[in-house]
């Protein structure tokens, strides 16, 4: 049995009598029908047809060429800079190279602006790519809707985005939440549950593993190009902040193919000397009223390398009067009871986890294993080699750890979980589906999980999470129960 209870976004005041009265009543009832949720993690009962997820032909409609010759195709954007104030637009032209220029202009205006960008191209074994278009937009204004046009001549497409807020502590924004995607049927319906999501996600928290082509022969970069056709119905219409997996490094030396990440960086870039970083895998960014970090799980992070080194000088610069939410996006997730990629984050749990507690991270999320779970607030910063102490514990200053790579990838569901379920885990489920992180203010957030096999406004799992340092108190089930 799965309940959730929504209380409303208060930043300090205390429930009515009525209300906490409900909360007691209604946990009086489900602890007299057995269903206790304070006994430890729950395991969902929902059963789903277990079945081999299946790529979508290349001649599907949602990998459809625009019609024209040399036409703008595989349409993205993502954030520009540190403060939400310039998108980077990216597209391909097959034919030939054409125009990197793209007009823009804001809803109330007619007067159309000009940006410049560059091309290039890469070849990766027997594939050579088009046209690779990446144009930075500069010194937009906050919270408005613009238009923007790429291509020449009769071949000019036209879409729009909206800036994001103003950035302020107690600026309420959406983030949608989706992990290896893919571009199986079973993907088409974890994007088509996003998009008719009533929540109305605004921006795209993308937690790595994007096209899967190097699940085909010869890491057939084709798949690359279908992909960025299929998303984007989404993508060109609001920013997906992006995080690189496994599935981008094309590390391919029986192909000749020595050099990491060569598709996804000449395709996807990222605002990261915006914010000090060397390389596009790791950076941060401030929307609204969060500071989002991402991290790249296969870049190295031990002691005196480039991603270590600028995660411990980043972190003093969160100024939570600012940016309240610290979430932190990577792919291989740390706290996974699930058997599939079992244990793989744990080198960089121990170098990066208690940087984690001791900065009051809010919220972490990661993808790689392909099935849904989320965590107590749990730490294991105690253990070292010798004392033996390596046990997670409750720790109100830790983050929550949420794994959602059940985007509906080639790879399928990862239906084994380790028995018995972990203290630290307290949802478990493994089914495709998209999140919705709803941030009210700078005290509450609203965290919603959808599975596809649900209608579009179904929440399979759902909390208020408080923020660690205006809020810290317990979000957990069982201390509402308490606090009743």
């Amino acid at each position: 049995m799965s309940f959730s209870l929504r209380f409303p976004p208060i930043a300090s005041s205390s429930y009515s009598v009525s209300m906490r009265g409900l909360v007691f009543l209604v946990l009086c009832i489900l602890i007299l029908n057995g269903s206790d949720p304070c006994s430890g993690g729950k395991t969902s009962s929902f059963t789903r047809k277990v079945e081999k997820s299946v790529d979508m032909p290349l001649d599907s409609d949602v990998f459809h060429v625009p019609p024209g010759y040399n036409a703008p195709q595989q349409v993205h954007i993502t954030q520009g800079d540190h403060v939400g104030m310039a998108m980077i637009v990216s597209w391909v032209t097959q034919d030939e190279a054409g125009s990197s220029v793209v007009l823009y202009w804001s809803e109330d205006s007619k007067h159309k602006k000009e940006a410049k960008g560059k091309h290039s191209t890469y070849q990766f074994y027997n594939y050579t790519s088009g046209y690779i278009h990446h144009c930075t937009i500069l010194n937009l204004k906050h919270d408005t809707k613009y238009y923007y046009e790429v291509g020449i001549d009769h071949t000019i497409r036209k879409f729009w985005f909206i800036t994001p807020p103003e950035i302020g502590p107690d600026i309420p924004y959406t983030f949608g939440l989706i992990g290896d995607l893919g571009q199986t049927f079973d993907s088409n319906n974890t994007l088509t549950h996003y998009e008719l999501n009533p929540h109305k996600g605004k921006t795209v928290l993308y937690v790595g593993d994007l096209s899967y082509a190097d699940n085909h022969p010869d890491h057939d970069n084709v798949r690359w190009d279908t992909w960025g056709r299929f998303t984007e119905r989404s993508v060109a219409y609001q920013p997906w902040i992006w995080t690189a997996g496994n599935h981008e490094i094309d590390f391919a030396p029986e192909l000749g193919e020595i050099k990491p990440f060569k598709p996804f960086r000449h395709r996807y870039h990222t605002p990261f000397k915006a914010s000090g970083s060397t390389e596009p895998f790791w950076y941060s960014i401030k929307r609204a009223s969060a500071y989002i970090i991402v991290l790249s799980s296969y870049s190295a992070y031990g002691t005196y390398t480039p991603q270590n080194q600028w995660l411990i000088d980043e972190l003093p610069k969160v100024n939570r009067s600012e940016t309240p939410w610290l979430i932190v996006l990577m792919h291989s997730p740390w706290y996974n009871s699930n058997s599939y990629h079992y244990m793989e984050g744990e080198t960089m749990r121990v170098m990066f986890e208690p940087l984690f507690v001791q900065y009051k991270v809010d919220l972490v999320f990661a993808g790689h294993v392909h099935a849904y779970e989320r965590s107590e607030r749990v730490s294991n910063v105690a253990y070292n080699i010798a004392n033996g102490m390596c046990t997670p514990v409750r720790d109100q200053s830790a983050p929550v750890y949420i794994t959602i790579g059940d985007g509906g990838n080639i790879e399928g569901l990862a239906i084994e979980m380790t028995e018995p379920q972990p203290r630290y885990s307290a949802h478990r489920e493994a089914s495709f589906g998209h999140a919705i992180l709803d941030i009210k203010n700078r005290t509450h957030a609203y965290y919603s999980w959808h599975r596809n096999q649900d209608s579009f406004a179904v929440e399979a799992d759902s909390l208020w999470f408080y923020n660690r340092f205006w809020h810290p108190v317990d979000d957990s089930i069982c201390a509402r129960g308490e606090e009743a």
